[in-house]
Order: structure tokens, then sequence, then C-alpha cells
């Protein structure tokens, strides 16, 4: 086994403060003096999130005691050399805040403790590709007694889940294992021959045998999708950890190389004894598809622009559609192609994310290629214009994603289908370890199903047009329909019952007498008005304003009706003359066709893998 030339010490040293104590020791530092760095992002969450900003102390050591520390830059530091010849090891000491309930940072109180390696562990420059090992020590507060460790870093010394010494290849494996600690509830099942956890924290009555029941199809599932054979793991993944924190309101997840961080609401675990399928746990089990997806597509598929990544600045790609946007097309499919979800049910996620696109202007403005190269100053960044001119390559690439299998599947009349692409990109570049070229993708696709899908891309990608849908999905015997919506909280999805006959064009908050304005539609009657984001909204038509009061005023209203709006923009008292508009068609529904032809419903199926006939 090759020496470490450097190693890590994490202490959970001030649980109530949000304090880690790391320690790092270089055996052999630069001569002129160490450079160490932290770096500026996350791989898989496309923003600088300046990591360094929660360091709160740094220093150093050598063999004689202190050695000075020079700051750089925001994210880098230079020690001096540790004795007159350079011989003998540096230390260097750093605490970091931690409170950060996210899966991107860390966070540390005396309930649990998790953490990313991007926001715990400096690197020593010139050392990065060498082997490292890493010490994980319990807490001293007696209010944590009893945690323990959910990781998938590989382990040297320790008890299985107990704190030790874990061992990485490199830098760039140390920073793609977080760390949970804390009293968490455990479960494991087999996927694919493959040692799989799910660890959850946080107070929940939730059944966990039945989601690990589940997570073990939906893995399997996503193992013999990618070989199109029995289900097997990606090399180098000998266990697999699911690290999942239980909250009052939260949703989110970051994908790593053997194990996911995800948070979701506490009322979407399902209840023992309750066999049905919630809105809550429907949610939680497509989270949980998407990052396991990841595993494979971009942690080991990736875009050449991240191999190597450089985590000190921006590493722009228009390809983001592609990961993010075909996995969030596959994470929902699987559900139904397994059979965790009902027809009906996959058919109602697929008409909330067409909702999701349809009620943002900004799809017509951005482009998904422009949606992903900008992801750094826009997706992650979102301001009170956001909707109105910008897209997010998540939920319009899932839609291009389905628009494209379906393309494949009618014009190869059953041969070819996206599945086939992905496979056929994860041998050419998965697999080997190479980067996926900013044209492979659509070269890729041409060359496995022979087909000209030039146009398709220029409009889909590179264009804001919207997807053929309709018509690409009446070819497999399911009709699109398109209503407006039916209140704040109407996610589309489903038929309408009581259609509007008016819309102001903007959403709200607020309460009773404070009710805000957080967007305005380009185009909408509220900004034809003079109202913008921002705003605070007093009365209506002479009466208290509330959020629910402003919407329904306008969702009963006739279009050309004019509706007083008294609002203050700072202090100052605004008076707006409002003319109601029709409410725009955004929310989709999706059904079955009954009477389908046999040839139209054997297609259907072979794109959802339901048992019919073949096509």
């Amino acid at each position: 086994m090759t020496a470490c030339a450097y190693r890590y010490r994490v202490v959970p040293s001030h649980p109530a403060a949000h304090l880690f104590t790391v320690t790092l020791t270089v055996d052999t530092p630069a001569a002129d003096g160490q450079v160490l760095t932290l770096p500026a992002w996350i791989p898989g969450s496309y923003t600088l999130r300046e990591f360094s900003k929660h360091i709160v102390t740094l220093s150093a050591r050598g063999p004689a005691g202190p050695v000075a520390v020079h700051k750089v830059d925001k994210r880098t530091w230079r020690c001096d050399p540790v004795s007159a010849d350079g011989s003998g090891a540096l230390v260097v000491e750093i605490q970091v805040y931690a409170w950060d309930m996210s899966v991107r940072k860390a966070h540390l109180d005396q309930t649990h403790g998790f953490f990313n390696g991007t926001s715990l562990f400096l690197c020593p420059e010139g050392l990065e590709h060498g082997p490292c090992e890493v010490e994980l020590d319990a807490p001293d507060d007696p209010a944590c007694a009893g945690w323990k460790v959910a990781t998938a870093l590989p382990r040297l010394e320790g008890a299985a889940h107990g704190f030790g010494r874990f061992r990485c290849a490199d830098y760039d494996e140390l920073i793609d294992h977080p760390v949970e600690m804390g009293t968490f509830d455990l479960v494991s099942f087999q996927a694919g021959g493959v040692p799989h956890e799910l660890a959850v924290t946080g107070v929940h009555s939730g059944d966990l045998d039945r989601v690990a029941r589940d997570l073990a199809v939906i893995c399997d599932h996503h193992m013999a999708f990618w070989t199109g054979g029995p289900a097997a793991p990606p090399a180098a993944m000998p266990r697999y950890v699911f690290q999942l924190t239980v909250t009052g309101s939260g949703y989110g997840g970051l994908e790593h190389r053997a194990s996911t961080a995800c948070i979701c609401k506490r009322d979407d675990l399902p209840r023992p004894g309750d066999d049905k399928l919630s809105d809550g746990y429907r949610t939680l089990l497509g989270l949980l598809s998407h990052e396991y997806f990841h595993t494979w597509n971009v942690k080991r598929l990736k875009p050449a622009a991240f191999l190597p990544y450089d985590l000190s600045k921006e590493s722009h790609t228009t390809l983001l559609w592609a990961f993010e946007g075909i996995t969030s097309y596959y994470d929902d499919l699987a559900l139904c192609r397994t059979g965790t979800v009902t027809v009906d049910s996959y058919l109602e996620l697929l008409g909330q994310s067409l909702t999701r696109v349809s009620r943002m202007p900004g799809r017509h403005v951005q482009s998904l290629a422009d949606s992903s190269f900008d992801t750094w100053i826009k997706l992650y960044q979102p301001d009170e214009n956001s909707n109105n001119q910008q897209i997010s390559y998540y939920t319009k690439g899932s839609l291009v994603a389905l628009a494209l299998d379906l393309k494949i599947r009618k014009e190869t009349r059953g041969e070819k289908s996206l599945d086939d692409v992905m496979r056929a990109l994860w041998q050419a570049y998965g697999a080997v370890g190479v980067g996926v070229p900013e044209d492979g993708v659509e070269v890729m696709a041409a060359e496995v199903t022979g087909l000209d899908l030039r146009d398709f891309f220029d409009l889909a990608i590179r264009g804001t047009d919207d997807p053929p849908l309709a018509d690409l999905l009446a070819d497999f015997g399911v009709a699109l329909h398109l209503r407006p919506a039916e209140g704040k909280d109407d996610k589309g999805g489903k038929a309408g019952k009581e259609p509007p006959t008016g819309d102001l064009g903007a959403a709200v908050s607020g309460g009773a007498g404070s009710v805000k304005l957080t967007w305005c539609a380009t185009g909408g009657a509220a900004m034809a008005a003079g109202l913008s984001a921002g705003d605070v909204v007093v009365a209506v038509d002479g009466l208290k304003a509330t959020p629910d009061g402003l919407v329904q005023r306008f969702a009963r209203a006739t279009p050309g009706e004019r509706i007083r709006v008294l609002s203050f923009r700072d202090d100052v008292l605004q008076d707006h003359q409002v003319v109601v508009q029709a409410p725009p068609a955004t929310h989709t529904w999706l059904e079955l066709v009954a009477d389908a032809p046999p040839a139209v419903v054997a297609r259907r199926d072979a794109w959802l893998h339901r048992e019919t006939a073949p096509c």
C-alpha cells in the first residue's frame, strides 16, 4: 500500500457552536513553503459557494513551533518553510463554522453532524493526486453520546458505522464521500450484489423497511439500464450509502460517486401499515432515483469540461441539460418502469413537469445550451425576474429528453431509443473515463439511431421553441391537455374543476394587509399596469388585501374589467388601475387514449416497459 503524504483529523469539537476542528498533517511539505487551497464550488452544484468564508481560524506549526501563514487570495494560503532546511512535518489546524442545513456544505449541532469534504479539507498543492487518510473522532460533548458514522469513505480502522480511520486514493475521491454522524436510523439492502445502506437523520415515524424495499427495485433497475442486461454496479463501487435528513420542510439532493446526500420533508416518508403511495413519498422516491441515476450520468459519464474538475473557478459547458435534464427524465420514468408508480401516476408527474416549464416565459428567451452555460450566474442565483428571462435545464431538459426518446422510438419503429444512446455514451466515454465533448450527445444520438437529428437539436437545445410534445405523445396514445391555473397552489398534472375567468399575471406571498408581489409576468396584467415585484399590495377595490383574496378577485373577473389596486413601493403609496387579462393555459394534464390502435398501445408499452405484445 502506498504511503500517505498527508492526513486529516476531523473533530466535531464544539457542536453547540457549530464548529468542526480539522487538522491537516503534511509529512514533507514544499521546501519553499506549502500552498493550501479550498474548493470554491462542489461538483453537482454549479455555482461558486466560496467555502473558505466559513473558516473561522487557521494556524500552522512545524517541528520548531508556529509557522507563519500568508493568505494569497480568497481560497489560497501559503505557509512559510517549516524549518531552515525545509525538513519536518507541517501541521495546519482550522476551525470551520458549520451551520448550513443543506446537502452542499456542512452542518453541526448537538443532534448530528454532516459535512462535504469541500467544506473541511484544505488541499496541499502538489500532493492532491496521491493517497490520503482521514481520522474521524467522536465528539466530546455528553449530548452527543452514542453517535455513529454513515459514509462511503473506504475504512481502514474502526467498527462498522463507528468513528475511525479511512483512506482515499486522492483528494478528488476524498471530497466525494460526504459524512453523516449522529444517532441516525439505518436499514440495509442489496442491489446488483452490492450492499446498500439508508441512513435517516431526524425525527420521523417512517416505514424505512418499505423505503429500502422500493429502493432495492429502483437501484436494480438503474444498474440494468446502464448495462442493457443483468444489474451490475459501476467499477469501484463496493457499497453505496443513501444519507437522508428529515426536516419539517425541505427538499434536495447531491450526488456522489458511491453515495448521495438528500433532504426531505418528514411527511414524505411512508407511515408503517399504510401501503398507499402518497404524493410526498412519490416525490421522495423520485429524488432518490434521480441521485442514484447520477452514479453513472455525471459522476462517471461527464462533460469534457469537468475532466479534471477545476474547483477554483467556473467550468462552463452547454451540456448540463443532458446530465441533469436527462437524469430528470429517467428518475420518474424508472418509477413507472419498475411498477413503483402506476402509469396514471407517472403521467401526472409528467404533467406537472410540463406545467412548471409552460409557466415560465423565460423558456422563450433562454435556450437550454445557454441555461447550462450560464448556470454559474443564473440558475442558483434567481431574482424577481428569473422566470421571465431564463429556464431550468433540469425541467425543460427532462422534457427535451422525453421528446428525443419518443422521436427516436417513432422514427426507428421501436428499434432504437434514448436508452440505447445513453448506453452507447457510457461505453464510449463513462466506462473509460473520457469526457463527453460539447457535441458528443448529438453525434452519438445520430450514430446510434441513424437519424438526422440536427433540426431537433437546433430547435430544442439551441433554440427557444417548445418541443412538439403534444404530437409526439399522441403517437404513443397519450393525449396532452392545457388549462389555466386554478389557484396559486395548482401544480398541474390533473384535469381542472373550476377554470378562472381572469388573471393578474403575478405571484404573491404574505398575509392580510401585507401582500407582496414576488414576480410579475412579462406581458401580464400586473406589469402592464405598472406593478412590480416587491410591491406590497394593501387594498383591492377598497378592501384590505390578502394573498388569496387578491388572486381570487382576478380569477373571478372578466377580461377587460378594471380593478383598483393600492400598493406601496418602498414607502410611497401607488394607485393602479389593472385591466384583467384572460388566464393563459399553462397547466398540463395527460391521459391515456382509451381507443388507441393496438400498434400505438404496443409502442407506448415498449416506452414504459409495460408487459404487452411487442411493437
